[in-house]
């Protein structure tokens, strides 16, 4: 296995797990996960309500017991936008590759445990790509503006992290303009900003400074202000258990979304260029207070709660491409394999070979670029 498909299955792998582990405390908070858990969340846990068929508002999914959840779903349906494409994405591929992948082809949907549309299981932010792009034949790099800004698009763009591999500043490009078919505001610029933290830790010699650095550099706006709040917060702390009050205050001032998460207020979820999505600052300043470890990287955003599958997804992408693929327990792999009938290794792998692909045609451009402009330069005595 080369360097480039080690870390690629690191990141993708290690999104679906932390997905998966998450998801069973998603929307919780610390003091009920312990509560209902008998103490820290330390791997795959059962669902919060056994009777998770009928317990609201989780019904009718089955979240927990290893359980791959709708982030997933859509990191895997990008990626095989990727192979379909065979280059960089936009927002023109969204509308002519993603949501065909959402609305045309059943597939096992671990938490509805049957075969079906991924559209039926994405949430409403989701399903707008649907509805704009297929239904409403709006202009792709528009079709963001007016859905509810939320961690969406982000959840699912680590595979523009890893296309553009050691490239940030492409990722980031390439990120806001695809994501632009489906968020805008602070929930399009998390995009880009995900997807240029996993290019940076896919470099080799890359380190969680050198993924927060990179992510400051190119954020924008409430972006930038959340990440440096929050990893500054994190810098001061030795290990995540003890630490949600402090990162929690650190993100307050960003956030839309309430400290009680499911009761939301008119302004939550709004356009703002104060603002920022909570999931992507708190799973870099698990990563530091980690030091790029995968497994407590993860579980700390698993034991944070709120959004905590997006939160150990976007974490554990990161610490996975930093990491390869031994960073992630194997023993977790398997698990969540297993329950959520799914391949975790070959997405990655898969998207690895796209990759190899796409930089080669980068390549070839960019020496043809540079013909063509040793060409207007001949014969200029400057």
């Amino acid at each position: 296995m080369t360097p480039l498909e080690d870390k690629a299955v690191g990141c993708v792998a290690g999104a679906a797990v932390g997905d998966a582990l998450g998801g069973a405390t998603e929307g919780w908070t610390p003091e009920q996960i312990r509560a209902r858990y008998g103490g820290l969340v330390e791997g795959v846990v059962p669902p919060y309500y056994p009777d998770w068929r009928n317990a609201r508002p989780i019904a009718p999914y089955h979240k927990g017991d290893g359980h791959v959840t709708d982030d997933t779903l859509m990191t895997h349906a990008l990626i095989r936008v990727y192979e379909r494409a065979g280059g960089h994405l936009d927002a023109y591929a969204a509308a002519e590759h993603l949501v065909p992948e959402m609305m045309g082809e059943k597939r096992w949907i671990p938490e509805l445990e049957a075969e079906a549309l991924p559209l039926h299981r994405v949430f409403l932010a989701e399903k707008w790509l649907a509805l704009r792009l297929h239904y409403g034949h709006v202009d792709p790099r528009e079709a963001g503006v007016g859905n509810i800004v939320n961690c969406g698009a982000a959840m699912y763009m680590a595979p523009v992290g890893v296309v553009n591999a050691g490239d940030p500043d492409g990722a980031y490009a390439e990120a806001i303009d695809l994501a632009g078919a489906h968020q805008s505001s602070y929930g399009r610029e998390a995009a880009g900003v995900l997807a240029a933290a996993v290019a940076e830790a896919m470099r080799p010699g890359a380190t969680p400074d050198s993924v927060v650095a990179t992510s400051l550099r190119l954020a924008r706006d409430g972006t930038r202000a959340a990440i440096e709040a929050v990893c500054s917060a994190a810098r001061g702390l030795g290990h995540w258990e003890g630490s949600f009050e402090t990162l929690r205050a650190a993100m307050r001032p960003y956030d839309t979304v309430a400290d009680t998460y499911r009761d939301q207020g008119l302004g939550a979820r709004r356009p703002s260029r104060v603002h920022s999505i909570e999931e992507l600052p708190l799973a870099l300043a698990f990563l530091l207070i980690a030091k790029g470890d995968y497994r407590e990287t993860v579980l700390g955003g698993v034991n944070y709660g709120r959004d905590a599958d997006s939160i150990a997804s976007m974490g554990g992408a990161i610490a996975g491409a930093l990491g390869g693929r031994s960073a992630v327990p194997a023993a977790w792999i398997e698990e969540v394999s297993a329950a959520s009938r799914t391949d975790l290794v070959a997405p990655g792998l898969a998207l690895a070979s796209v990759a190899r692909r796409v930089r080669a045609a980068d390549a070839e451009r960019r020496r043809a670029a540079d013909a063509a402009f040793a060409e207007l330069l001949a014969g200029d005595g400057s």
